[in-house]
């Protein structure tokens, strides 16, 4: 029942709560009972870090938008846990990516002795 009156509301949360922390959810999914999200994270930020961030405010917003003004012990939105896997890039982009800085790096070094 929740899940119709908030579905649109959780996915801006989700997305300016993403940017707060300079990622970007680039790929989502809300179902009744689970989310699915692709997030570009910076290196410098932990996933746990942000899934917790995103995980704990979102939370909050939704117990206010419940008419809660604060959260209740014991009261919990989300699951503990959580899954995680990375995408990588294909091997032809990241080859194609390394031939051309050090092409790029040869003409520094050439520049730099003229």
């Amino acid at each position: 029942m929740i899940y119709g009156k908030i579905r649109k509301e959780l996915a801006r949360i989700l997305h300016e709560l993403a940017k707060q922390k300079e990622s970007q959810i680039t790929e989502g999914s809300l179902s009744i009972d689970h989310v699915h999200m692709c997030i570009e994270i910076p290196p410098k930020y932990a996933v746990a870090s942000i899934i917790g961030f995103l995980k704990g405010k979102s939370a909050i917003a939704i117990a206010r938008m419940q008419g809660k003004d604060r959260n209740y012990t014991g009261a919990h939105f989300w699951a503990r846990g959580y899954a995680v896997s990375t995408v990588g890039f294909d091997e032809e982009i990241i080859k194609k990516y390394i031939r051309e800085q050090s092409a790029q790096d040869d003409n520094f070094q050439q520049r730099e002795l003229i």
